[in-house]
């Protein structure tokens, strides 16, 4: 999710089992009778309070976590979504921190190598909007 105009993007922090605070790419399940993009809006607002709009699709992360004894697949279908309106906030109980990170900043930021070629993607479907990583709008 990205504040176009500031070249910033919302990303949220959570403690792993050692205790170190990752960073990732807001996500979450899919409720009943929802699509992926309205999820995609959904749980951005839930886990940064930033209300957003779907730009384009990014694409799809397959995994496996393991979960009280067992092992859990999981896909994510991630969404280049632009900021609306909203405070950055980290009510959200399953959420240590959220921060704004300069696009330029999130490959060394973010956790997880799969997030880290979304962003790239992401960056190239900016450069179609006319935006660069630093948030300059091109004229």
């Amino acid at each position: 999710m990205v504040d176009v105009t500031r070249g910033l993007a919302a990303v949220i922090g959570r403690l792993d089992r050692r205790g170190r605070l990752l960073w990732s790419l807001p996500k979450g399940h899919i409720e009943p009778g929802e699509t992926p993009e309205r999820t995609a809006v959904r749980e951005v607002r839930e886990e940064t309070g930033i209300h957003s709009r779907v730009m384009r699709p990014l694409g799809s992360i397959d995994y496996w976590f393991a979960a009280e004894d067992r092992r859990v697949h999981k896909t994510v279908h991630h969404f280049l979504l632009e900021a609306l309106g909203g405070d950055l906030s980290d009510e959200d109980v399953e959420v240590t921190e959220v921060a704004w990170v300069p696009l330029g900043e999130l490959d060394e930021r973010l956790a997880y190598a799969d997030e880290r070629r979304l962003v790239r993607r992401a960056a190239e479907l900016l450069a179609e909007f006319g935006v660069d990583l630093d948030g300059a709008e091109s004229a």
